[in-house]
């Protein structure tokens, strides 16, 4: 699938100031790739961040249960390296804005996941010291790497992938396999 291919080779966290720029550069590798020329990645990257509407998003499968535990557990946290008023429409539309004690948009901090300022931010703001919190995310690079130098261990969401240089201390296959990691 074309876009399974586009998001394989887009590195890093996208781009929010430039979505099309970004996708532009996600389309001339893809591209590239394959070797096609005569390709302009910017106008499909253009006519692709057009079309995105943030407010078309789905819950993961088992998330909304996965999220009921933990609030059931103690104070939940939401760290995301996108900006707020993004991120924000998604929340809304999914209907869990208010189900977080806090909320982190780290792109709107001087310094983003993997950095530890994003994750002191929240801790702060729950007043929950880092040893007693669980990260739960999917992306090694930024989730992983970001919660454990912030001294959090990490419930990292599997995709398959050799979580090798980065170890979280807990794989899930699935989101619903959170349970028995969340306590008091």
């Amino acid at each position: 699938m074309i876009l399974d291919s586009l998001w394989a080779v887009l590195d890093g966290p996208p781009d929010h100031e430039d979505r099309a720029g970004d996708l532009g550069a996600g389309f001339a590798r893809l591209a590239a790739q394959h070797g096609q020329s005569g390709v302009d990645p910017l106008a499909l990257g253009a006519a692709m961040a057009d079309l995105v509407d943030d407010s078309r998003v789905a819950m993961r499968s088992g998330a909304s249960a996965a999220l009921e535990s933990a609030e059931a557990t103690g104070p939940v946290g939401l760290v995301t390296n996108g900006p707020e008023h993004r991120q924000r429409v998604k929340l809304d539309a999914l209907g869990i804005t208010d189900r977080f004690d806090t909320r982190v948009y780290a792109f709107d901090l001087p310094r983003r996941k993997p950095h530890a300022d994003p994750f002191d931010r929240a801790l702060a703001t729950l007043d929950i010291a880092p040893e007693r919190a669980l990260y739960v995310g999917n992306s090694l690079r930024y989730d992983v790497a970001g919660a454990q130098n912030a001294g959090l261990a990490v419930a990292w969401l599997g995709n398959g992938e050799e979580p090798d240089p980065y170890d979280p201390e807990h794989v899930l296959d699935s989101i619903t396999d959170i349970g028995p990691l969340l306590v008091d």
